[in-house]
C-alpha cells in the first residue's frame, strides 16, 4: 500500500463523487460513480457501492481497480491505481459507518443550500433515499497518477 501525500488526499475529500473503474470478466473496463466515504494518507479507500452490481462482481474476479476524479475549474485531477476488495457491514468499524451517515448528511445538506440559493439541480433528495450500506469496498492504493497539466504553472 502506498502512503498518500496530504494534498492528495485533501483533493479526493472534496470531491462530491469519483469515477471507479474495475475489469470485468470478458477483460473489459467497467466504469461507475461511487462516493468516498474514508480516505486517509495510509493509502487505504473506502468506497460506498450500495447497488450490488457490475462493480462487486468484477472485483471477486480481478481485484484491479482505479479511483479517477478531476476538477475542472482548478484543472487538476488524479488517478489512483490499486487492489480492492469487498467487506460486508459487519466487518466494518463503527468510525467508516459513521463517516458514510456523516457524508450523506454533508451531500443532503449541501443540495437544500443550492436549492435555497435557486441552483438548478435535483428537486428531491436521491441521497435520503439510498439503502444502508450492505457492504463497502476497500482500496489500497499502489500508484497515483497526477492527471493535470504540467505545461501549465
Amino acid at each position: 500500500m502506498l502512503k498518500l501525500p496530504p494534498e492528495v488526499v485533501s483533493f479526493f475529500r472534496g470531491q462530491g463523487f469519483v469515477i471507479v473503474s474495475t475489469v470485468d470478466s470478458q477483460g473489459r473496463p467497467h466504469s461507475s460513480c461511487k462516493g468516498i466515504v474514508e480516505i486517509d494518507e495510509s493509502g487505504q479507500i473506502f468506497l460506498l457501492d450500495v447497488y450490488r452490481a457490475k462493480t462487486l462482481e468484477n472485483l471477486k474476479n480481478n481485484s484491479n481497480i482505479s479511483i479517477t476524479a478531476v476538477d475542472e475549474h482548478r484543472f487538476k485531477g488524479y488517478c489512483l491505481k490499486g487492489k480492492a476488495k469487498s467487506l460486508d457491514s459487519e466487518s466494518l468499524n463503527k468510525e467508516i459507518l459513521d463517516a458514510w451517515e456523516n457524508r450523506i448528511t454533508g451531500r443532503v445538506t449541501q443540495r437544500v443550500l443550492k436549492n435555497i440559493h435557486g441552483e438548478k439541480g435535483h428537486s428531491h433528495h436521491p441521497e435520503t433515499q439510498m439503502p444502508k450500506p450492505e457492504y463497502m469496498i476497500v482500496m489500497a492504493v499502489e500508484e497515483i497518477v497526477d492527471l493535470s497539466p504540467h505545461n501549465i504553472s
